[in-house]
């Protein structure tokens, strides 16, 4: 088994735009770089949706990896903003309850996830309020059939890159379904991200940008992200991030249930305390409740851990959370870079999808959309 050791002159590449260059052959960076472009294109993209559906009863956004943690955050943020339930679905079948008063939102870079086309033909069967987000592929080819409302986003980029274009259309959806005027928040949000892109840029030096610091200072460790409230669905896509782009393990939890188990987990680690770092997720007006749990956390972690702290910016929901992802998005970039990784790369990925391809899944869920995809509408 290969295991990636941390290159000592890691702050030393980090420094080599050159060699940043080199190693980021598949430019990722240049997706964080260029972060503001893409939200103010899905911006503009998303209002090209078209929603004629009355108020539904629930919303279920189904989707999977970095398609579906747009549906996360929108959950996290919507929270205490409106007064119907939002559900992730990570599955092949939507929850019983779905039926023809759920808006279900089926998310899919690809448009060839078989888990969101399964998802697709149930609430087709269940005769759901249904709309599609996706690059192309299947999905948008049976939504043109069906005659489901759809979005096509820009293709070609790694599906975890094109969060502006997953999670937008959602924000826009609720807008278009009069459930929230979320234009002031995305104004904000896009104004914070601006800043933050360019305080991490690579060609800002490592002791003057906070996401190549705290990439260094992670170095071996397994980085452990503790979020709360509106973060938690943050500290899951710092965890993503950390695995598809760094290529290393990683752990999330969410306070305060952190403080009924996961704490216990740190009471005998002993000497192994130092494979492990803790990454706190924070906000300036957290509850005193939250503040208490974190800071007494802090103290019961044993010494010798790596602790950090990765604090928002902003006013609204929606500029503090996408200012702490954009955060995590680089500091998993140039973790990958400053082991000389390129982070782009998912190759167990491609490679369980081509070993699974021998079960025929797919096949069988495209065999049956084909058989009800253009029966009429309800």
């Amino acid at each position: 088994m290969k295991v990636n050791r941390v290159n000592n002159n890691g702050s030393i590449i980090l420094d080599n735009t050159n060699k940043i260059q080199q190693i980021d052959k598949n430019n990722m960076l240049s997706f964080l770089e260029n972060i503001v472009f893409h939200y103010r294109q899905a911006e503009k993209n998303s209002r090209k949706l078209s929603l004629n559906y009355p108020k539904p009863d629930n919303i279920i956004v189904t989707g999977m990896g970095g398609s579906a943690i747009g549906g996360e955050l929108l959950k996290d943020w919507a929270k205490n903003k409106i007064d119907i339930p939002i559900e992730i679905n990570r599955d092949y079948s939507l929850p019983l309850y779905a039926n023809r008063k759920s808006l279900v939102m089926v998310l899919s870079y690809s448009g060839e996830t078989e888990e969101s086309l399964s998802s697709f033909l149930d609430a087709l069967k269940k005769d759901c309020m249904l709309c599609c987000i996706s690059s192309g592929g299947n999905l948008i080819n049976y939504a043109k059939r069906a005659e489901i409302p759809y979005l096509a986003v820009p293709s070609g980029m790694p599906p975890r890159a094109a969060l502006p274009y997953m999670l937008t259309p959602l924000l826009i959806a609720l807008e278009k379904s009069s459930l929230f005027h979320v234009s002031n928040e995305l104004d904000e949000a896009i104004e914070i991200l601006d800043q933050i892109s360019t305080e991490n840029s690579y060609n800002i030096p490592t002791n003057k940008n906070y996401s190549k610091t705290m990439a260094l200072k992670i170095g071996s460790s397994v980085p452990v992200i503790y979020g709360f409230g509106i973060y938690n669905s943050v500290a899951r896509r710092f965890k993503q991030q950390f695995n598809e782009n760094s290529k290393i393990p990683s752990r999330w939890d969410v306070f305060s249930e952190l403080n009924h188990n996961e704490i216990v987990g740190w009471e005998q680690i002993g000497k192994f305390s130092k494979i492990y770092s803790a990454i706190f997720l924070r906000d300036r007006t957290e509850p005193i409740q939250i503040k208490s749990r974190i800071e007494l956390t802090k103290s019961l972690l044993p010494i010798p851990s790596k602790t950090f702290e990765v604090w928002s910016k902003g006013k609204s929901d929606l500029s503090k959370m996408l200012s702490m992802i954009c955060i995590g998005d680089f500091t998993s970039v140039y973790h990958a870079l400053m082991n000389e990784i390129d982070p782009t790369p998912v190759n167990i990925i491609t490679q369980l999808k081509e070993k699974i391809r021998k079960y025929k899944i797919k096949d069988k869920i495209l065999k049956e959309l084909d058989t009800i995809s253009n029966l009429p509408r309800k």
